[in-house]
C-alpha cells in the first residue's frame, strides 16, 4: 500500500506528527516499515481544510492528512475522521459532497491510537466534517487536539506517528454511523471492540436533520458500507422512522451494537445469508453468531418454545454464554425476545437439537424445582401471592417484600410465614428422549 502523508506548514500538530514519523522510519532500532507499505510526504502552505484537489498529482493508494484538532470545549484527544459536508460547507469543501472514505485503515488507525495513547488523552472518531471534499483517493485525517499545548506535545506526536505506521486492518466490516455527538462515542466503542469499521458518520441532531435519501446513499457508496448502525438512544422517534424508511428503501441492513459485536469470524456474504434465512423465521429478526462454520448449507432448527422461554426466565445470560460452544446462530425479535428457532448447518442439525434440549434442561434443573415424568419435565414454582396476603390481613407495603423474600412477619401477635401466602404453579414440557438426559 502506497500512503501519502499530507501536512500543512502552518499546522503545528501536523508538523509534530510528521517529524516523529520521519524519525521512526529512519530509526535503526525499530522496524516501522511494514512489508508492502511505502510512504511519501507532502506539505502545503495553507490550511488543510481548504486543500481541494491536493492529491490530483499524487500516485498513492491512500491519503492520510496529519493535523491539529480544535474545539470550543478543548480536551486532550487523538482523533480520526473522514472529510465531507452533509449540508452547507462552513469549514471548506463543497456543500453536500462526501469524498471516498477508508473505513478499514481508519479503524486500524483508531485502534493503534488506543494502543499508543498517552496518559491523559482520549481516543475517538469524529463525525464527517469540513473540507477538502475534492479528492481523488480514499482519505482520512489523524489529529491531535485540542490546544497549542497538545499540538506541540512530543508524546502525542509520537503516539500519532506510531499509530499511522502500525495500523493494520483485521477483517473489518465497513459501516456507516448515524446519531450521537461529534466524537461518535458509540461508533468509537464499536470500532475498538468489534469488526465494525466506520466510514462516514453523521451526528444528531444537526447533521441528521439534513440527511436525505441522496446523502445517505452517498454515505454508503463513499464508505463502501454493507450496513448501517443507528445510535437509537441519540435519535428521536421521528428521526428513527425517517432514517429506517430510507435505509429500507435503499435495501441497506441495519445492525444493532450487539449484532455487530456478534459478527464473529464470518464473512459478510455468509452473515448476509444467515440474515436472509432469519427473515423467513421472523421479519426483522436479529442474528447473534456463535460457533457457526463458514461453510455448509444453512438450516433452521426449532426447539420447544415453552422450554426455551422457561430457560430464558431461569438464566438467559447463562444460556447465551453456553450457546457460544455450539455451531449455531440464535435469533431474537426486534425487542430482544429470544425466538425458538436457531440457524445451523444441515450436517449439525440432529445433534444440535439434542444439544439445545440438553442445555435447556440442564439450566432449568440447576435453577428451578423440577421433576421428571417419562418424557415430561415438570417445573414447580412457588411465588408470593398478594391475594392470599390480603386474606391474612396484610396490606401492601414492607411486609409484602419480606414475605416475598422468604421471611416470616408478625401482625397483631400472629406469625405469617411465606408458605401461608404463597401459590404453587406447575409447567409441564414434553421433551422427546428426556429420560436419557443426565
Amino acid at each position: 500500500m502506497r500512503i501519502a502523508l499530507i501536512n500543512s506548514r502552518q499546522d503545528r500538530a501536523g508538523v509534530n506528527i510528521r517529524h516523529h514519523i520521519e524519525e521512526l522510519l529512519a530509526s535503526p532500532s525499530g522496524n516501522w516499515q511494514l512489508p508492502g507499505r511505502s510512504y511519501t510526504f507532502h506539505e502545503v502552505d495553507g490550511r488543510l481544510i481548504h486543500a481541494e484537489n491536493v492529491d490530483a498529482d499524487i500516485d498513492a493508494d491512500l491519503i492520510v492528512f496529519i493535523s491539529r484538532h480544535a474545539s470550543v470545549n478543548p480536551l486532550p484527544v487523538l482523533t480520526v475522521h473522514v472529510t465531507g459536508n452533509f449540508g452547507e460547507a462552513e469549514l471548506g469543501g463543497s456543500p453536500r459532497v462526501l469524498p471516498l472514505a477508508a473505513p478499514a485503515m481508519m479503524q486500524a488507525t483508531l485502534r493503534a491510537l488506543a494502543r499508543h495513547c498517552p496518559e491523559g488523552y482520549r481516543v475517538s472518531y469524529e463525525v464527517t466534517h469540513h473540507g477538502p471534499t475534492a479528492l481523488t483517493h480514499p482519505s482520512f485525517f489523524v489529529e491531535i487536539g485540542s490546544t497549542e499545548k497538545e499540538w506541540d506535545d512530543p508524546v502525542a506526536g509520537l503516539a500519532a506517528a506510531m499509530a499511522v505506521l502500525s495500523a493494520q486492518p483485521a477483517n473489518p466490516v465497513p459501516l456507516i454511523g448515524i446519531g450521537g455527538t461529534h466524537y461518535a462515542p458509540r461508533e468509537t466503542d464499536i470500532a475498538l471492540t468489534s469488526r465494525g469499521a466506520f466510514g462516514h458518520i453523521a451526528s444528531s441532531p444537526r447533521q441528521v436533520a439534513v440527511l436525505d435519501r441522496e446523502m445517505i446513499k452517498a454515505m454508503i457508496l463513499e464508505s463502501g458500507a454493507v450496513a448501517a448502525y443507528l445510535d437509537r438512544k441519540a435519535l428521536s422517534r421521528g428521526e428513527l422512522d425517517r432514517l429506517t424508511g430510507i435505509l429500507d428503501e435503499l435495501r441497506i441492513p441495519r445492525l444493532s451494537e450487539s449484532e455487530i459485536a456478534s459478527l464473529g469470524h464470518l464473512s459478510w456474504e455468509r452473515y448476509q445469508a444467515v440474515r436472509d434465512l432469519a427473515e423467513t423465521v421472523s421479519p426483522g429478526a436479529r442474528c447473534y453468531i456463535h460457533n457457526l462454520p463458514e461453510q455448509g448449507t444453512l438450516a433452521r432448527a426449532r426447539v420447544n418454545p415453552v422450554l426455551l422461554a422457561e430457560t430464558a426466565k431461569a438464566d438467559e445470560p447463562g444460556l447465551i454464554k453456553d450457546l457460544g460452544k455450539l455451531p449455531v446462530v440464535h435469533l431474537s425479535s426486534p425487542n430482544n425476545s429470544l425466538l425458538p428457532e436457531f440457524i445451523t448447518c444441515e450436517e449439525h442439525l440432529p445433534q444440535l437439537i439434542n444439544d439445545l434440549n440438553t442445555l435447556c434442561v440442564k439450566i432449568i434443573r440447576n435453577k428451578e424445582i423440577t421433576a421428571t415424568e417419562k418424557d415430561h419435565l415438570i417445573i414447580s414454582k412457588v411465588r408470593f401471592d398478594p391475594g392470599k396476603a390480603r386474606n391474612e390481613g396484610i396490606l401492601p407495603g414492607p411486609f409484602y417484600k419480606q414475605l416475598a423474600s422468604g421471611q416470616a412477619v408478625e401482625i397483631n401477635g400472629r406469625v405469617i410465614t411465606p408458605e401461608m401466602v404463597s401459590s404453587c404453579s406447575e409447567t409441564k414440557i414434553h421433551i422427546p428422549g428426556l429420560e436419557k438426559f443426565s
